[in-house]
């Protein structure tokens, strides 16, 4: 992703202006504008259906003054905890070279160091599953968000009908998902402002309906929300739901962290965004209050004046519009993470900006959420329905997060367990609660997002596993590179000019495609390049840091690629600093060659089931070429297709099956 002119890793602004003076003040506050743009979204637009939820929703909670003023107080709480304490504080802190998000979260873990440990496995399937709930959030945010603003229209015109208001939702969200392959920076200097007006709304109306009933202050008192808990039966514990809904878009703060620094975020919360939400709520709750016994179906539209009204409901279709492009753009940003990083089939990338490395669009992700989402908003039909299955998706993400902030503070801050334990202790009691109450939900709609986690789980499991098996097997039967090196030197083939470069797998010995095409041709480059495309657990590897070269016999060379997982690889760009060491690669006279397997299924694998099997083999038939991944000119590639079997992967004919290779250099 783009770091803005000022990022700094540790903290958010570089060193040389972070003295108090105009400049960086003015770059901080430039920065913060962003942030509202990007950022806060989705938590800025929770307002729109958490009291709704929580009254109007399925949980019969009657709107008594004890439980108005328990629920607002629930959510100051909740809010204080979990994103000022847990979020701000803590996991912002865990950011791997600037960068967060889950699975940036795991890499800090380096799991993939001992991939076979049984300790790996786990951490990766926590890092993976949590991965896969977030694609279930980039489904069911534009859902919730668009179609509750939508509905404020009911209120508006009491007569429109339920059928409208959800061919609008979907109206906009198809013209939402249509623009993403324009990318947002043509709209980007707009969503700052625009979250500010929404953000100064929101918090004016609210103050006005507090000022009128000032007793909804008590709220304040933490007691409220504790009386609630402990007086109510469980039937009443289950509006935690609802409430939790108020910390929807927490993970976005941490997932953000790269864009702009710790800093901005952290500013915008604190001066900006959270004192206009706390005033949006205890307004709520207020203007419930000041009409007792009156139901009250959409408690943030009723804070409007009437003459606001159609205005309001503009507003908040932009700001929800706002917050489903942040969770949009991030799947997109979590899904380049997942291949870069071994764990999703290689899908076509396009970048949308030529100076912005983290505007990126993916098509098929980009239909599969529209698709996916449409479909939600006729399935569910309001708002307050899809608040269950909402709810299930980012309370399971935040108790996986707690899990691995946990090891990230034992093995890599390496605090002592006395100071470590309260506070996961504390957070896991939070996060526990709330998904507790969120999971009893799962017929109401949670079932949803654990689906869309479970098939993401599966997929991108079974893909990790289906090529470490692959490469493994290739390991144990190819050539070692000494061996081949020693039989070209027997065999001396003619030597023709130009570059060949063979791409391979990390220590993989020879490249079954190099061993074949001697085999058939008969004919060597009198340059060789043995490229190997690493992605380090970092998430940006500085140009000047990209390549490795090592210079073997016979015209042999070896090329390390060192990317981030955030980096898309061009390998021809990376391949022009090889002149610095003092290997010259003319583009006119390269060939690359890549092979394509076919893979084709048996029932005698032992790693992996026979379904799985052929899901990884469907998977691997329809991933984008790697001419088309590592942006290699097709006009210079020679592309050989190699029909593979799972358990019997044979060593090419021109020499006799080798004994058990040694430890490869490769």
């Amino acid at each position: 992703m783009h770091k803005p002119e000022s990022y700094n890793a540790t903290h958010g602004l570089r060193p040389g202006i972070a003295n108090g003076d105009a400049a960086h003040r003015k770059r901080l506050l430039g920065l913060s504008l962003g942030a509202l743009g990007v950022v806060f979204g989705d938590i800025g637009t929770s307002p729109l259906y958490v009291m709704s939820s929580a009254f109007s929703g399925g949980y019969g909670l009657s709107m008594t003054p004890e439980n108005v003023l328990g629920v607002v107080s629930l959510v100051l709480w909740t809010i204080i905890i979990i994103v000022c304490i847990k979020y701000q504080l803590f996991v912002m802190r865990a950011d791997n070279k600037g960068e967060g998000g889950i699975l940036a979260l795991l890499s800090l873990l380096d799991p993939w160091r001992l991939r076979r440990s049984k300790r790996s496995r786990v951490l990766v399937a926590i890092g993976v599953f949590g991965a896969a709930l977030l694609y279930g959030d980039g489904m069911l945010t534009p859902a919730i968000s668009v179609l509750s603003a939508m509905e404020g229209l009911q209120v508006a015109t009491p007569t429109i009908s339920r059928s409208v208001i959800i061919a609008v939702t979907v109206i906009v969200l198809l013209l939402l998902f249509l623009f993403q392959k324009n990318g947002t920076r043509r709209v980007g200097f707009i969503f700052g402002p625009i979250m500010v007006i929404w953000f100064v709304v929101i918090g004016l109306l609210g103050l006005i309906a507090i000022i009128e009933y000032p007793a909804v202050l008590v709220a304040i008192n933490p007691a409220y929300a504790l009386d609630f808990i402990f007086h109510h039966g469980f039937a009443d514990i289950v509006v935690l739901g609802a409430v939790f809904l108020c910390v929807t878009g927490a993970e976005a703060l941490y997932a953000d962290v790269g864009h702009f620094g710790k800093a901005p975020i952290r500013f915008s919360w604190f001066f900006y965004v959270m004192p206009a939400l706390l005033l949006n709520y205890f307004g709520q709750a207020a203007a419930i209050l000041a009409y007792p016994g009156q139901t009250v179906a959409q408690p943030f539209y009723n804070l409007a004046p009437s003459w606001f009204l159609y205005p309001m409901v503009a507003l908040a279709t932009a700001a929800a519009v706002i917050a489903s492009q942040a969770v949009i753009s991030g799947a997109f940003s979590l899904m380049s993470q997942a291949i870069q990083l071994g764990q999703s089939p290689r899908l076509t990338i396009v970048r949308t900006s030529a100076d912005r490395e983290g505007q990126i669009y993916i098509p098929s992700l980009n239909w599969i959420l529209a698709i996916t989402t449409i479909l939600i908003v006729l399935g569910f039909k309001s708002s307050e329905h899809l608040a269950a299955a909402y709810g299930v998706a980012v309370s399971s993400t935040m108790l996986l997060t707690t899990m691995l902030l946990f090891l990230v503070m034992r093995e890599h801050w390496r605090w002592p367990m006395v100071v470590v334990a309260p506070i996961i202790g504390g957070f896991l009691i939070v996060d526990f609660v709330y998904f507790l109450a969120n999971i009893f939900k799962i017929w109401d709609g949670g079932w949803f997002p654990l689906l869309v986690g479970l098939v993401g789980f599966t997929i991108m499991t079974t893909w990790a596993t289906g090529r470490q098996n692959l490469i493994d097997r290739l390991r144990a039967s190819t050539q070692p590179l000494d061996a081949f090196l020693d039989h070209i030197r027997s065999l001396q083939p003619v030597r023709v000019p130009g570059t060949g470069i063979f791409m391979t797998a990390p220590n993989l010995g020879t490249p079954p495609m190099l061993q074949h095409h001697l085999e058939h041709n008969q004919v060597l480059h009198e340059q060789v390049v043995l490229l190997t495309v690493l992605t380090e657990d970092v998430p940006f590897v500085h140009p000047q840091r990209r390549l490795q070269v090592e210079r073997l016999e016979l015209g042999f060379y070896r090329v390390l690629a060192h990317y981030g997982f955030m980096q898309i690889p061009n390998v021809p760009q990376a391949l022009r600093r090889a002149r610095d060491f003092g290997l010259n690669i003319d583009p006119e006279t390269t060939t690359y060659y890549i092979g394509r397997e076919t893979l084709v299924p048996t029932r005698n694998m032992p790693t992996m089931m026979a379904w799985r099997e052929r899901l990884f083999s469907y998977m691997s038939r329809n991933a984008i070429r790697a001419t088309d991944f590592y942006q290699i000119p097709p006009d210079r590639t020679v592309e050989l297709g190699l029909r593979l079997r799972f358990a019997e992967i044979r060593p090419s004919r021109m020499t006799p099956p080798p004994p058990p290779p040694p430890p490869s250099k490769l």
